[in-house]
């Protein structure tokens, strides 16, 4: 991929990257002009930022936080000293995370976010996996609905985004997002207290209708939203990326980060 590179004379090194390839670059009586397909544009002219030739582009800026190296750390948030939030990826040695912009908020002066898991990651490893077991009844109720039941009080930690799966002999399928949690008697069982939960309703649009049977075993995972466990690694390598067509400042980057105990 070809880029435009600026170099500083504070400095003293390449600063920035520019999506724009011009043909021709030239400066003059404190202007920037350039060529493209034989037609001439000077830079700094327009309010709206990004727009090169026509063709809008987005703000990115790349770092690392490395500190301690030798150390494994758990990275829990990102907080920025800007005038407006921007959207994080986030990438460590272990693991990957993200931000997105709507989840920043402003507190004393910094926009501050904790860093989130990919919503389709699946690690069983971590405490946000938890398993239901088998069900005792399996009814489809609405087109792109199912709803399980399972004999017994199922966790109580389950709540309504979590993403349901099914083991199916060792291969996991994604049923769908729970939509509802619920106490439901059956027939020719002991109860087990209407004050617990033992069925879930699960949505199962984007799965194409994927319905469980009572011999598969049923698990789930915590929206990611909901949870905060942050990026695990000895370093953490951040990307924010902006795509206002306004002037966006952006100051420092920060990061809450500890030791990692196993």
């Amino acid at each position: 991929m070809e880029y435009t590179l600026s170099f500083s004379e504070a400095s003293k090194g390449w600063t920035s990257f520019f999506s724009f390839k011009p043909e021709v670059m030239i400066g003059m009586n404190s202007y920037f002009y350039t060529f493209k397909d034989g037609n001439l544009y000077r830079h700094n002219a327009s309010e709206t930022r990004n727009e090169f030739y026509g063709q809008q582009y987005t703000s990115k800026v790349t770092s690392v936080f490395n500190a301690e190296s030798s150390t494994v750390k758990n990275f829990k948030t990102i907080s920025l000293n800007s005038d407006a939030p921007w959207y994080c990826d986030v990438i460590t040695d272990m693991s990957v995370g993200f931000i997105d912009s709507t989840y920043f908020a402003l507190k004393e002066g910094d926009y501050f976010a904790y860093i989130r898991r990919p919503a389709d990651s699946v690690e069983l490893n971590l405490r946000s996996a938890q398993g239901f077991g088998k069900p005792s009844v399996v009814i489809a109720t609405l087109p792109a609905a199912v709803r399980v039941t399972f004999s017994y009080t199922i966790t109580s930690i389950v709540s309504v985004g979590d993403i349901a799966y099914r083991n199916d002999n060792g291969n996991l399928q994604k049923l769908g997002e729970i939509i509802d949690t619920s106490y439901v008697p059956i027939v020719g069982t002991t109860p087990v207290g209407t004050n617990g939960i033992n069925t879930i309703t699960i949505d199962t649009t984007v799965t194409d209708g994927n319905i469980p049977l009572i011999t598969d075993f049923i698990l789930f995972i915590k929206n990611s939203v909901a949870e905060s466990y942050g990026a695990l690694g000895y370093y953490m390598q951040f990307e924010l990326e902006n795509d206002s067509t306004s002037r966006v400042e952006l100051f420092s980057v920060g990061s809450n980060l500890f030791k990692s105990y196993p």
